[in-house]
């Protein structure tokens, strides 16, 4: 797997295997990401899951900075509440900067995931992929109606921002709803899984879409956008409508984008 990678990340692979295998607190380590799902280049960033015993996780958990020092020159690090995931810990190696993103878990851990990861290293990798052929494979897709509980809220919130004059929370709202719901509604269209907007230029049509909710700093740039954000989510939110579509929208909405 490693000889096909840009060989800054394959370095850092095979100075990362070599580590987890001499300590024994290790059981394996996984890659996802653009290893599983195709498009890896030079950019891309590493992916990581290293399988730790159930009776040395705590240990590990505790020191995860302090492991990933091991790993490499370790010149930034952050753990991933943020993204709901405490078990993440993201990291920024250099001097030749590289992300990668280290996902700390035990086998209990391997039988419900978000897709299939390749097996770079293991202690038994016939048990490892075992578990792994027989996991639920499940993409988080959200569903129409999660869509329309958050939808008119958001907007609503963006153009209070924008009468107010605040054009820079206005913008960041609309980059948000583009993330958020039209990045998932446009790949759902296509049938594919509901990744935001990553690699949503490969996307016939989207960009054109998309490139009318993309606000300047000005309030007729952020007008346009967030009323071209409304047609938008309308449009998709047609696709699969949810049971109940939300009461005076976007009727009461749209007036508000109109006023002076």
């Amino acid at each position: 797997m490693t000889s096909t990678l840009p060989s800054q990340h394959a370095a850092f692979l095979e100075r990362l295997v070599d580590n987890v295998r001499q300590d024994d607190r290790f059981e394996a380590l996984l890659a996802g990401g653009s290893m599983v799902h195709g498009g890896f280049d030079e950019l891309s960033d590493l992916d990581l899951v290293p399988v730790v015993r159930d009776d040395a996780y705590a240990q590990v958990t505790t020191q995860k900075r302090a492991v990933a020092e091991r790993f490499g020159d370790l010149l930034a690090a952050f753990t991933g509440e943020h993204v709901g995931e405490p078990r993440l810990l993201i990291c920024l190696y250099g001097p030749e900067l590289l992300h990668v993103d280290l996902k700390f878990v035990v086998r209990s851990d391997l039988t419900q995931l978000v897709e299939r990861p390749v097996v770079l290293w293991a202690r038994n990798a016939a048990a490892i992929e075992a578990i792994l052929d027989s996991a639920a494979i499940v993409w988080p897709e959200r569903s129409p109606d999660w869509f329309e509980e958050r939808a008119w809220i958001w907007l609503h919130y963006g153009a209070t921002k924008l009468q107010r004059g605040e054009l820079f929370e206005a913008m960041g709202m609309i980059a948000f709803f583009r993330e958020q719901v039209l990045g998932p509604m446009l790949n759902r269209r296509l049938g594919h899984p509901q990744r935001g907007v990553r690699k949503i230029e490969q996307i016939g049509g989207a960009v054109d879409q998309l490139c009318a909710v993309v606000a300047d700093h000005s309030k007729e740039g952020v007008t346009s956008a967030l009323r071209n954000a409304v047609c938008l989510y309308v449009e998709l939110r047609s696709d699969k409508p949810p049971a109940v579509c939300t009461r005076g929208m976007p009727e009461l909405l749209m007036p508000f984008l109109r006023r002076d």
